[in-house]
This record gives C-alpha cells, sequence and structure tokens, in this order.
C-alpha cells in the first residue's frame, strides 16, 4: 500500500471535524484489492468525526470497492470518486449518503473549477 494511503486513512479523524458537519452516521467499509489481496478498512463516521479501523467491529452499513490504483489517485486528486463509481471502476452498496459524506475527504482534481466561478465569468464578459 502506498504512503499516500496510509497518510490519507491517518488525516481522517483529525480533518472530520472541518469535513463532517451534516448529521451523517455508520460505518464504511473500504475494500482496496489489488491482484488476488483485498486491504479492508473500516471508516466509522458520525458529525464531527471520524474513525480509522482496519479490524471489522460490526457489519458495515455501506461498501466501497475498487482497486488500490485507483483509491491512491482519488485521494492524491488524480481522479474523482463519484465519476470513478459512474464508470463502474468503482462500486459502492449500503447506505449512499455513507459514500457522499466520504468524498468530502477526498481532495479536488488540480484543474477543477468551481462552476460558480465559470458563471460569474461567463456573466461578466461583453456580448
Amino acid at each position: 500500500m502506498s504512503e499516500a494511503i496510509k497518510r490519507f486513512f491517518a488525516s481522517l479523524p483529525a480533518r472530520a471535524a472541518v469535513v463532517l458537519n451534516s448529521p451523517i452516521g455508520g460505518t464504511l467499509q473500504i475494500d482496496l484489492a489489488d491482484g488476488n489481496r483485498t486491504e479492508h478498512w473500516y471508516v466509522t463516521l458520525s458529525p464531527g468525526s471520524a474513525k480509522v479501523s482496519r479490524e471489522e467491529q460490526r457489519p458495515a452499513d455501506g461498501v466501497l470497492t475498487l482497486s488500490t490504483e485507483l483509491f491512491e489517485k482519488l485521494v492524491t486528486g488524480r481522479e474523482a470518486g463519484m465519476a470513478a463509481v459512474l464508470r463502474n471502476e468503482a462500486t459502492f452498496s449500503g447506505h449512499v449518503v455513507l459514500f457522499l459524506a466520504f468524498r468530502c475527504f477526498l481532495p479536488a482534481r488540480p484543474d477543477a473549477r468551481d462552476p460558480r466561478d465559470t458563471a460569474r465569468e461567463h456573466v461578466r464578459r461583453p456580448v
């Protein structure tokens, strides 16, 4: 497993107070597949809190399955989580709100622009 993935999971508890401000709660199981080997990570989310574990504590409320390579791209901002699911490169089952909340921890692509900024630029242009 890459250092980027290890750092990402290690950073979740400290970042949760800023990222998770909605009344969401549950456990997300993240299965990282690499050939014939699958690593399981468990992220328990609650308002302002995230706990990361490698050991199953209870059945997960949602399961995200993807390759280790793709997950590294997600945590480094080179790929977008929702786009990966829509392209069927990653699969999710369970309470979709957990996936949507987890996406908030993922960095945006460096070339991503806020659509509001694009709209403002368009409005300011002379016709």
